[in-house]
């Protein structure tokens, strides 16, 4: 159970990846949340699926060659902690910034809460400072 746990975990984190993830079919519970801290806005907030899949939608329009590398999974009870690597190339417009054309690499860490199978909630908290700063948005 646990195995399925994290590998359900990695799918929803392989959606970033632009050659893995491309389905959310089966993942998520209806009443998803995604807490995001902080958000690529500059803020805190909690998203419900959809909004949580349209900044994925984002992102992926934003940076072709992405990729996510897993470091480190831990389970206890319901919850999956997912630590990670994500890399991609700039090369379309990501909220209101012209591509760049870098490659940026940040780490973040991911713990997904799970009932009857499926993930209904997630908080995420990653390194939005090197993620911009290597962008040169800040």
């Amino acid at each position: 159970m646990a195995e399925d746990r994290k590998a359900l975990s990695r799918a929803v984190l392989n959606l970033w990846s632009s050659e893995v993830g491309d389905s959310a079919d089966g993942l998520f519970s209806e009443d998803y949340v995604n807490h995001q801290e902080p958000d690529a806005a500059g803020d805190i907030s909690d998203n419900t699926l959809k909004d949580y899949l349209a900044i994925v939608d984002v992102y992926r329009k934003g940076f072709s060659k992405s990729e996510v590398r897993f470091h480190m999974q831990i389970e206890e009870g319901d919850l999956v902690a997912t630590r990670w690597t994500i890399k991609g190339v700039n090369d379309g417009e990501y909220l209101g910034h012209a591509p760049t054309g870098k490659t940026v690499e940040w780490t973040g860490i991911q713990i997904d809460r799970f009932r009857d199978g499926k993930i209904v909630e997630s908080w995420v908290d990653w390194d939005k400072y090197r993620f911009m700063n290597t962008l040169g948005f800040i």
